[in-house]
């Protein structure tokens, strides 16, 4: 069985840091891929994100379905 990709788009904030300990590190490993993706370390991959469904950060592209976990920044600060 192939797995799916998970990727986890933050911002470095506390809320993403949080969501990352807490969510990002929860997924099953068997069945997810996981990426984790500090989008003010790599400003080149806003436009990706914003391309998968991502408002605003903290938030997960699973399956190709953006997931927002809460309201830390828009990825308009981002850019």
């Amino acid at each position: 069985m192939s797995k799916s990709k998970a990727i986890f788009y933050h911002a470095g904030c506390p809320v993403c840091v949080e969501a990352e300990q807490k969510l990002a590190y929860a997924l099953d490993t068997q069945k997810y891929d996981v990426e984790i993706v500090h989008l003010g370390e790599e400003k080149s991959r806003v436009a990706e994100a914003e391309n998968s469904g991502v408002k605003s950060v903290p938030a997960f592209v699973l399956d190709g379905v953006a997931l927002h976990v809460n309201y830390g920044a828009g990825l308009d600060a981002l850019k």
